[in-house]
């Protein structure tokens, strides 16, 4: 593209030598009405001054309808400063008059080949992205077949239990949505509630299965199943550092009092909060070795009791609000 036909004679002949069928354009103007009609050329030759349109203009909107498309620029000596910002641009390279033959050879082989890089380094990007993808969604897959294989072997030590970290996690779930959780971190409330208690897979099944109150040595054993579920999960779940935090969590008490780290208040994660309020409701309101299951208006009447102490006020609010008059509780 250069106003000069002389010009444009000589490159359409040298192009033509690589095995292109070259077009011609007097201005940036005609060369645009072209492209539009023929679609992306793999490479343009443009002049920086010519009438209408000027060579940078059409640098701009070239590349924005056709960002694959390699332009050289052709500048007088006087223009350089111009060609090196229309490199700025998006050009790839530009050649100086007066025109030398070989040199348009060489500099519109390289743009060919540093066109042929950039091309083949996005397919590579996006053929690894889609791989990453793949094999993201196919861990993911595995991970939450392994789960289900560790929630079934700690049930079928506590027969008590059955059903429970399914409970929690949908109890957990319902909760979290009234309190504004929405997509990645509803998902991770989700297994985050399904593995809670996973590290009870440590636990002497003589004291998850005791009918009476447990003696303080077996009441400490117990106590180690919160970080042990987290020592556990950790290698797996390394990316979802709310579930983890919902593993080690759950047991903590607002007014400190709870484990394994005494935390207070608003420094317990919310949604160990949350597992919190519904672990004990479902603990509540299913038999036990230790006691049989309590009416859910016993245990809804004692999740307001503790609120404050043990429990977030917001969080027990959020979970009753969320299953109205209780009528449909508890889950089964």
């Amino acid at each position: 593209m250069d106003d000069d036909p002389q010009i444009r004679q000589v490159l359409t002949r040298v192009i033509a030598t690589h095995g292109f069928s070259p077009m011609e354009a007097s201005s940036g103007v005609d060369a645009l009405s072209v492209l539009s009609q023929v679609g992306e050329v793999p490479v343009c030759i443009s002049d920086i001054y010519m009438p209408e349109m000027d060579g940078v203009t059409f640098l701009r909107e070239a590349l924005q309808r056709y960002p694959d498309m390699a332009v050289i620029m052709l500048t007088g000596m006087a223009e350089v400063n111009t060609a090196v910002e229309c490199l700025k641009l998006g050009a790839l390279d530009y050649i100086s008059k007066p025109v030398m033959i070989e040199e348009v050879r060489a500099r519109l082989q390289k743009a060919m080949e540093k066109r042929r890089l950039i091309l083949e380094n996005r397919f590579y990007q996006q053929s690894l992205e889609l791989r990453v993808r793949e094999l993201d969604r196919k861990n993911r897959g595995n991970l939450i077949n392994g789960v289900q294989m560790l929630v079934e072997a700690l049930e079928a030590k506590d027969s008590y239990t059955r059903g429970h970290s399914s409970r929690v996690s949908r109890y957990a779930t319902q909760t979290a949505l009234q309190l504004g959780f929405t997509d990645d971190a509803l998902e991770h409330m989700r297994l985050g509630g399904e593995l809670h208690d996973i590290g009870k897979i440590g636990t002497r099944e003589a004291v998850l299965n005791k009918p009476g109150p447990l003696n303080s040595e077996e009441f400490e054993h117990i106590k180690q199943h919160s970080a042990l579920g987290e020592k556990i999960l950790a290698p797996f779940l390394a990316q979802s550092p709310v579930v983890l935090r919902i593993v080690r969590s759950h047991h903590e008490r607002i007014d400190g009092s709870g484990f394994p780290d005494a935390l207070r208040g608003n420094r317990i994660p919310i949604e160990a909060r949350i597992v919190a309020v519904v672990d004990a409701f479902d603990a509540m309101t299913t038999n036990r070795a230790y006691r049989p299951q309590l009416p859910v208006s016993k245990a809804i009447e004692e999740l307001r009791r503790c609120t404050g102490v043990h429990f977030d006020a917001e969080v027990v609010d959020a979970f009753l609000s969320a299953h109205g008059d209780g009528s449909k509780l508890p889950l089964s």
